[in-house]
């Protein structure tokens, strides 16, 4: 296919005038290698990184594929992680918002069970869930899965790193046998391709190369032994660079919390998530740094799938990645729509085969760095904090409502608001440090849709 345009698919006119309607006019790699294989109604293999427009391409199939007027299970994705899922249900939503009565659920694991069972009683056209979660509702026969036509393994290396094998198995075997299959994964372990071999019949190959303007990211490798030297080394180039938002990245969950307190006991503005957290906690966590409101977020590569932040400046390898392709993956959260980014990574004399693995999957020869000086600056601090509204979506409040609520009486100007995110029980605000109060009473003291309600400024 040699053009990029969305309007030469075959997509229905409500899809293209949605498409359009959001900018989105031309194809990435993978949406013009891929969709006219899925439109064809072939399953397709696609390898891409993240950001790559994988979810857009694959969303665009099953909603080709949907029949609205039959209220069924026709589509299910499956995804490794919940902020993931949350993610692709999101975007599936935007999608088909020109197509009237589509319902779409998200099925996770960290969630209560009686609102997910209700919603299914209800019925849906389109699922999107963790294995595990997608497991148990579909082993109590609260999922009906005679009429799927779609099945999506998004992030598919993830889910078998996360020990989803079996559930994935289980679940497939539950599937027509008479269906699409989609599977999108950034690596492709042998286990993918035994997956592939079972799952699929003749699938298409896309592959788009996970590979980044060198010039858009400066690398730096550290060769360090102990941990208190890595300690040190990260409060160094934290303070020497003073990044507004980066991530820390570690290879265990013991590990993110260590270094995550390690920062908080030097003073540094520092947030972690790891697979232990509630999701309430996770969700805070993710807006807080993606608002502004931390500067600092410390997380395995599994708890940072879909993350959502604009102009991240620096990503920090605490620990190598086992894997170079990985690696690749991680530094290329920074210096994205041509905005210029850091990427440093400590390394171990026993490591430096990793370094090695790295420098040939990039074609880039690394040196090892010198550390800068000392530097005699404080820690960054951020310039907003968030409020917790104790109200959302089911009660009916958005975004401009709150917004009205803070400048309503100009005694606040919209540049003192930052990003609001809406959940279904809960909404966020990131407001100025200087005025955190002043909002605060605001919001508690006024009224949202003819009512009050409860709200709490969050601490890192």
């Amino acid at each position: 296919m040699n053009t990029e345009s969305f309007s030469s698919l075959n997509l229905s006119p409500a899809l293209l005038s949605t498409l359009d309607s959001l900018g989105y006019h031309t194809m990435t790699a993978i949406q013009s290698q891929s969709l006219p294989e899925i439109l064809q109604g072939n399953d397709v293999i696609g390898q891409g990184k993240t950001g790559s427009g994988k979810t857009a391409a694959f969303t665009l199939g099953l909603l080709s594929n949907l029949n609205v007027k039959r209220f069924r299970v026709q589509s299910l994705v499956l995804c490794p992680t919940r902020e993931l899922a949350d993610q692709v249900a999101k975007e599936i939503r935007t999608l088909a918002r020109g197509i009237h009565n589509i319902k779409v659920l998200t099925l996770c694991g960290g969630m209560p069970m009686g609102p997910q069972i209700g919603s299914l009683e209800h019925g849906a056209h389109i699922l999107v869930g963790t294995p595990g979660r997608i497991l148990d509702h579909l082993q109590k026969g609260r999922i009906q899965l005679d009429e799927l036509n779609t099945l999506v393994l998004d992030e598919a290396d993830r889910m078998l790193e996360m020990g989803f094998k079996e559930a994935i198995d289980t679940i497939i075997n539950e599937a027509p046998v008479q269906r699409q299959t989609l599977l999108f994964s950034a690596t492709f372990p042998e286990q993918i391709k035994t997956i592939a071999s079972q799952v699929m019949k003749n699938p298409s190959i896309v592959k788009v190369e996970s590979k980044h303007d060198h010039s858009s990211i400066k690398q730096y490798f550290y060769q360090l032994s102990s941990g208190e030297e890595r300690d040190n080394a990260l409060e160094t180039l934290l303070l020497t660079h003073q990044p507004e938002s980066a991530v820390v990245f570690c290879n265990t969950k013991r590990e993110v919390q260590n270094v995550a307190d390690e920062l908080h006991h030097r003073g540094f503005s520092v947030i972690d998530i790891h697979g232990d957290l509630e999701q309430r906690d996770r969700d805070q966590a993710l807006v807080q740094f993606a608002n502004k409101s931390v500067n600092i977020l410390v997380a395995t590569d599994v708890a940072a799938r879909g993350l959502d932040v604009d102009n991240l400046d620096a990503v920090f390898n605490y620990e190598l990645s086992r894997d170079p392709e990985v690696h690749v993956h991680r530094i290329g959260r920074t210096g994205r729509a041509g905005n210029k980014g850091l990427a440093f990574s400590f390394f171990s004399e026993k490591e430096t085969y990793r370094v090695a693995r790295i420098d040939e999957y990039m074609d880039l020869p690394i040196e090892p760095s010198q550390l800068p000086s000392s530097a005699n600056q404080s820690p960054m601090q951020p310039k907003m904090v968030t409020i917790q509204i104790l109200g959302g979506k089911k009660q009916k409040l958005r975004p401009g409502d709150i917004l009205g609520a803070l400048t309503g009486d100009k005694t606040l100007s919209g540049d003192h608001v930052g990003k609001i995110n809406m959940f279904p029980m809960n909404a966020y605000v990131a407001v100025n440090k200087s005025v955190a109060k002043k909002a605060l009473g605001k919001i508690t003291n006024g009224k949202m849709k003819g009512r009050q309600f409860r709200a709490r400024l969050l601490k890192d």
